[in-house]
Protein backbone atom coordinates (compact mmCIF):
# COMPACT_ATOMS: atom_id res chain seq x y z
CA UNK A 1 0.00 0.00 0.00
CA UNK A 2 2.77 2.07 1.00
CA UNK A 3 3.86 1.56 -2.82
CA UNK A 4 1.05 2.76 -4.38
CA UNK A 5 1.31 5.84 -2.25
CA UNK A 6 4.40 6.79 -3.70
CA UNK A 7 3.32 6.08 -7.57
CA UNK A 8 0.26 8.41 -6.95
CA UNK A 9 2.58 10.79 -5.36
CA UNK A 10 5.04 10.67 -8.39
CA UNK A 11 2.25 11.32 -10.63
CA UNK A 12 1.45 14.20 -8.71
CA UNK A 13 4.38 15.86 -9.09
CA UNK A 14 4.79 14.72 -12.71
CA UNK A 15 1.41 16.08 -13.87
CA UNK A 16 1.99 19.25 -11.50
CA UNK A 17 5.07 19.76 -13.28
CA UNK A 18 3.57 20.00 -16.78
CA UNK A 19 0.32 22.03 -15.54
CA UNK A 20 -2.14 19.73 -15.14
CA UNK A 21 -3.17 20.91 -11.43
CA UNK A 22 -6.58 19.30 -11.63
CA UNK A 23 -4.57 15.71 -11.54
CA UNK A 24 -1.78 16.68 -9.50
CA UNK A 25 -4.67 17.67 -7.01
CA UNK A 26 -6.38 14.30 -7.45
CA UNK A 27 -3.43 11.93 -7.41
CA UNK A 28 -1.72 14.13 -4.36
CA UNK A 29 -5.12 13.34 -2.41
CA UNK A 30 -5.10 10.01 -2.99
CA UNK A 31 -1.68 9.52 -2.37
CA UNK A 32 -2.22 10.93 1.29
CA UNK A 33 -5.38 8.88 1.93
CA UNK A 34 -3.34 5.76 0.82
CA UNK A 35 -0.49 6.73 3.34
CA UNK A 36 -2.97 7.26 6.22
CA UNK A 37 -4.52 4.16 5.61
CA UNK A 38 -1.06 2.50 5.57
CA UNK A 39 0.04 4.03 8.94
CA UNK A 40 -3.79 3.22 10.46
CA UNK A 41 -2.65 -0.59 9.31
CA UNK A 42 0.46 -0.03 10.98
CA UNK A 43 -0.23 0.98 14.26
CA UNK A 44 -2.97 -1.97 14.55
CA UNK A 45 -0.79 -4.27 13.84
CA UNK A 46 2.37 -3.24 16.13
CA UNK A 47 -0.46 -3.34 18.84
CA UNK A 48 -2.26 -6.47 18.18
CA UNK A 49 1.27 -7.83 18.27
CA UNK A 50 2.13 -6.25 21.15
CA UNK A 51 -0.77 -7.53 23.03
CA UNK A 52 -0.15 -11.12 21.85
CA UNK A 53 3.51 -10.57 23.04
CA UNK A 54 5.07 -11.52 20.06
CA UNK A 55 7.97 -9.16 18.19
CA UNK A 56 8.03 -8.41 14.97
CA UNK A 57 9.87 -10.30 12.83
CA UNK A 58 12.77 -8.61 11.02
Amino acid sequence: MLGWAITFFIIAIIAAVFGFGGIAGAATGIAQFLFFVFIALLVISLIANALRGKAPRA
